[in-house]
């Protein structure tokens, strides 16, 4: 059978567009988002018309109103447990709009067994039919995941990958709101609004049908797989996989985490309405409202703070976020008098819930700044030809902690927890995980570290950084004002990077530490310690070897008069052991401007000699400090004296 390439999805060129909007009106994106969007509002509409029957309209003695939304939880997410592994090699085997269009056919088919659920009038009846279409709409969902996130570095570009997973992540619990605004809503009118929400059901699931036939081709990563249908051997497979990238591994860790910890929340909002709010289901429905809207506003976020780079120094904002509003949400919420159960209007004259809403939102928008830098990372970082069988392992980290949060939060109310203290609970959790999760990353800090340097102790501008390499090995060179100046290299590469460093910079106290921890290699002068010096050259092409980026200064100290020094013969070495090991390694030219006379750089005399971090306001807060980047230099080009003549046109630029 032959293939149509013309209709194959392609990653344009980076600046083809200005903002992540734009690729709303793109093929390569806009079917694929308003397919995913009408399966995410459909599957919440569901949801949540269905708990909400249980806890305000159904009487069933086996399924307590309190326990309805963690059991329609837990088996929603099951089949994520069960099918994942499966679902993930089918993607990466077979054309991605085929699945897709699978997927949708599906969800038609169990909307209408759950209309004739819904539309019955037997509450025995009605539950255990409902209960199976969760299941089903679970699996349905589970199909659909890996999909969802091996289609978008397969139709975007790096530069495009943090602001496509802004918009999906957006759509999503937009669609999360629009769906459960809905469906309770609609539940809710007296006599008829099952059938409501079972006709929305049907429509809805025929929409994104319909609008999944204009996704463009996306050819099958690894079509020669042969499928290993047992999930238990394929599910261990899959993670040994993950586990062989450690970052990509953790960052799985921290994406499950976040959805125990968004579970927890989603899962009691209707108790927590009216049990605790004392309000009625359109009070639930505005929770849910305001939660969307802060999550999706985060997502939204993320291309802006990132610079439309994948900025995982944004996940430790985040996770500072997600906890200090969590606590705040329990104090905002534990001392609420009784009160009769009210309507939304009578709900908001209460000064009180405003500062809920409020703790909700922040809470829900630092969740959306945690959760898109990590997805992006996995899909940057991640094999292509196994990419979706990763996520796939993630989809099962996720349902595993979703799993425990349901059982955990059951216990918890069993055991005579309130709801706002659980809120409590999980916040400072939050706190305690995220920050063992950056000590085994270090990553996560040093971005976090270099994004709060290049935005709020400096304006950092960068011009050029298309010119660093998204993949491979390169050297980057760059002129040494400050003892910051690695820190902002790293605020300008989406990437990590190695820094060859002069080995009396890491015996300062506090960026010592930091340039351990980001692994850099100490260089000492040949003359001083010819051991150390080798050592450090070995370990510079070990870097390059790895396919990594190398970072020196090729003056070999920092400046202590502003004015650019003598470049040394290092990057030559560099690049000769590059060649021995087979290695064309293209050199980046780069220049920091406007850092002489900050705060960390040599221009304070005391006794003769000057010194850096003296008066620490001399240049005033938020000083505008640049990095120009240059075109690549072949390796047979370079010479330091010519290298030099690069970077000080840069300095000028």
């Amino acid at each position: 059978m032959s293939v149509d390439t013309s209709a194959l999805v392609a990653p344009p060129a980076a600046h083809e567009h200005p903002n992540q909007f734009a690729l709303l009106k793109q093929r390569r994106f806009a079917p694929f988002f308003w397919t995913q969007f009408s399966g995410a509002a459909n599957d919440n509409l569901f949801k949540f018309a269905f708990t909400v029957m249980v806890t305000y309209q159904l009487s069933v003695s086996w399924l307590p109103p309190a326990l309805a939304g963690l059991v329609i939880g837990a088996l929603f997410i099951l089949p994520f447990l069960l099918f994942s592994a499966t679902s993930g090699q089918l993607t990466d085997k077979f054309e991605k709009t085929r699945v897709i269009r699978f997927v949708k056919n599906l969800e038609v088919v169990i909307m209408l067994i759950a209309a004739a659920g819904f539309m019955s009038n037997n509450a025995n009846v009605q539950v255990p039919v409902l209960l199976g279409c969760t299941f089903l709409m679970g699996l349905h969902s589970t199909i659909f995941g890996p999909v969802k996130f091996a289609y978008l570095p397969q139709a975007l570009n790096e530069r495009e990958l943090t602001g496509g997973n802004g918009m999906v992540e957006m759509g999503t619990f937009v669609a999360i709101l629009l769906g459960q605004v809905v469906g309770g809503l609609m539940v809710a009118v007296p006599q008829v609004g099952p059938d409501y929400v079972a006709i929305a059901c049907v429509l809805l699931a025929l929409v994104g049908r319909a609008v999944s036939q204009f996704i463009p081709l996306t050819p099958a990563t690894d079509p020669g797989l042969r499928i290993n249908w047992n999930p238990v051997t394929e599910t261990w497979r899959n993670l040994r996989l993950a586990r062989d990238n450690v970052v990509v591994f953790r960052s799985m860790l921290g994406i499950s985490w976040m959805w125990f910890f968004g579970a927890v929340f989603l899962s009691q909002f209707p108790s927590f309405a009216k049990e605790v709010l004392h309000g009625n289901e359109q009070v639930a429905s505005l929770l849910l409202v305001v939660f969307s809207i802060g999550i999706a506003t985060g997502s939204l976020l993320c291309e802006v703070l990132s610079k439309r780079h994948v900025e995982i120094g944004l996940v430790p904002v985040g996770a500072i976020g997600m906890s200090v509003f969590a606590v705040d949400l329990y104090f905002a919420s534990r001392g609420l008098p009784p009160a009769p159960v009210m309507s939304v209007g009578a709900f908001m004259l209460h000064q009180a819930h405003w500062r809920v809403m409020i703790d909700l939102a922040l809470l829900s928008l630092f969740a959306g700044l945690y959760s898109v830098p990590m997805y992006a990372l996995i899909q940057l970082r991640s094999p292509p030809t196994h990419r979706a069988r990763i996520i796939a392992a993630n989809n099962i980290l996720n349902a595993l902690f979703m799993i425990v949060s349901a059982i955990l939060a059951g216990a918890l109310l069993k055991s005579g927890f309130s709801i706002p203290q659980i809120f409590l609970l999980v916040g400072l959790a939050n706190a305690v995980v995220g920050f063992y999760i950056f000590l085994l990353v270090p990553e996560y800090l040093l971005r976090f570290i270099a994004l709060v340097a290049s935005r709020l102790v400096y304006r950092f501008k960068i011009q050029g950084d298309d010119n660093i390499p998204a993949q491979g090995a390169a050297v980057l060179t760059c002129n040494h004002v400050s003892f910051v100046d690695p820190v902002l290299l790293m605020a300008a590469s989406p990437r990590p990077i190695y820094f060859l460093m002069d080995h009396r910079i890491f015996k300062m106290p506090v960026l010592g530490w930091l340039f351990r921890l980001a692994k850099a290699i100490p260089i000492a002068p040949r003359a001083e310690d010819p051991v150390a010096y080798e050592a450090a050259f070995e370990a510079a092409a070990r870097v390059l070897r790895n396919g990594d980026l190398l970072a020196i200064f090729p003056e070999g100290g920092i400046t202590r008069d502003g004015e650019l020094q003598v470049f040394k013969a290092g990057i030559m070495k560099i690049l000769e052991n590059a060649e021995r090991d087979g290695l064309s390694v293209p050199v980046i030219p780069m220049a920091l401007t406007n850092l002489w006379g900050s705060f960390f750089s040599r221009v304070e005399q005391v006794r003769g000699e000057q010194v850096a971090m003296v008066r620490p306001f001399r240049r005033g807060l938020f000083s505008r400090v640049g990095l120009n980047a240059g075109p690549a230099i072949a390796p047979a080009d370079v010479q330091p004296e010519a290298l030099r003549t690069r970077v000080a046109a840069l300095m000028d630029a």
